[in-house]
């Protein structure tokens, strides 16, 4: 039990010896002897004192065991002075006045209050999904029994800390948002609000309307490269120029409290631009481990969406335009047929070719003591190399039903071979006059 009696108190000359006290003890002091404070307002606070150490003690640990209690009893004269300190501006005399206008327990709540709200702001620039976070379900919060006996000092310095930390992180989700990705896509991919604000500057650079996914990343560092490359061949455009080619402008609805933040980011995004795009490096290994490549001097300062699915479109759009391109979009039997032989014998792959380049062929398929002239596993290989996936066991079994046939023609020694292997090409490629 807490008991307060006024002619307990010390006399106001020896005020000085108390100064390392709790600051309510101070408040409460400074309140009595300067008449702020009367009889019935300590008699209410002898009232409070005990519940809340009740409720202290039960909330962190057990209200029945007498070390919880003085536990309790230490906290709650902290939470107090911390509320009335903060409240006050360490003014005693308006911390009296506080005192007496206002319940002693309220006055612990406010301290309660300014400590959960510190505890709620970040302590690094991280996202990341919280999916543990070592609190009980009904229980305070992480850090908070701890935080519940350190001093205003302490409460101010981590202030001061994290409120950075958090406007960074309230900047990157802004601009991430901007740009159409929401705070949770952001706590599941796990990286870092420098990393968000700088590759949302970039990606604003180039023009792109949404946070790239790494094939669009690769190809929004190509594109600027080759802008910054015809700017600075060009005659015509001076350093100033191309200076201004390299520009990473803010956005400009970007609320004026991101400003400064964003700014400071922008100045660590400026000095790596010249490297991204005069770095000879392919994009991959400027920016992300690979097997040739065993350090990027950018891994970790950028970011881009994990989209496995958008990848995968991109890599068998890739492959569908790269196939495209190899057989002129003939994709009919005869045509891809062409090819393969022609692959099966080192020739370039295309889907026609002459009857003198056909002579030309099967006269090295045929010529005796040659190496083997006709490879049908490199053609096959070429299939599994090159074709769409979704249309390569069709491709495959063409090839295998042809080579079971052709085989023995192609590579035939008799009279005849020669005409033969030629009748056949003649059938079942395209050979043009």
């Amino acid at each position: 039990m807490m008991t307060i009696s006024p002619a307990a108190l010390p006399a106001p000359a020896s005020v000085s010896l108390y100064d390392a006290r709790p600051f309510f003890e101070k408040a409460l002091q400074f309140g009595v002897q300067h008449g702020i404070l009367d009889p019935a307002k300590l008699d209410a606070i002898c009232l409070d004192a005990p519940k809340g150490m009740v409720q202290i003690a039960r909330y962190f640990g057990n209200e029945f065991l007498r070390p919880d209690l003085e536990k309790a009893k230490d906290r709650l004269v902290n939470l107090v002075s911390l509320g009335l300190e903060s409240s006050s501006g360490g003014d005693l005399r308006l911390a009296a006045e506080l005192l007496r206008e206002h319940s002693f327990l309220s006055r612990s709540k406010v301290g309660s209050d300014l400590l959960r709200a510190l505890l709620a702001m970040p302590e690094s620039t991280s996202f990341h999904a919280s999916l543990d976070n070592d609190a009980e379900p009904n229980g305070p919060p992480k850090g908070l029994a701890e935080w519940s006996l350190k001093s205003l000092a302490d409460y101010r310095a981590e202030l001061a800390r994290r409120r950075p930390i958090e406007l960074e992180k309230r900047a990157a989700v802004w601009l991430a948002a901007h740009l159409g990705m929401d705070a949770e896509a952001l706590d599941e991919a796990h990286t870092h609000a420098e990393a968000v604000i700088r590759s949302a500057l970039l990606a604003l650079a180039a023009g792109r309307t949404e946070l790239p996914d790494w094939t669009e990343f690769d190809q929004m560092v190509l594109a600027l490269r080759k802008a910054h490359g015809a700017a600075k061949a060009a005659s015509a455009a001076p350093a100033k120029a191309r200076a201004q080619s390299l520009a990473a402008p803010l956005p400009k609805r970007l609320p004026d409290e991101f400003r400064e933040v964003v700014q400071a980011v922008r100045q660590s995004l400026l000095a790596d631009l010249r490297q991204i795009v005069d770095s000879a490096l392919p994009v991959r290994a400027l920016f992300a481990n690979d097997s040739e490549h065993h350090h990027a001097p950018l891994l970790g300062r950028y970011f881009w969406v994990e989209d496995i699915a958008s990848e995968l479109h991109h890599h068998e759009s890739a492959v569908s335009e790269a196939w495209d391109a190899a057989t002129g979009g003939n994709c009919d039997d005869g045509s891809l047929l062409t090819l393969l032989v022609r692959v099966a014998c080192g020739a370039p792959p295309r889907t026609f070719m002459s009857e003198k380049a056909a002579s030309a062929l099967v006269r090295k398929i045929q010529k005796p003591g040659a190496a083997v002239g006709f490879n049908a596993e490199t053609a096959r290989q070429y299939l599994l190399d090159h074709a769409p996936a979704q249309h390569q066991e069709a491709y495959l079994e063409l090839w295998d039903d042809f080579v079971d046939e052709a085989r023995s023609v192609l590579q035939s020694d008799s009279t005849y071979a020669r005409k033969d292997a030629l009748a056949l090409l003649r059938r079942e490629c395209h050979i043009t006059a």
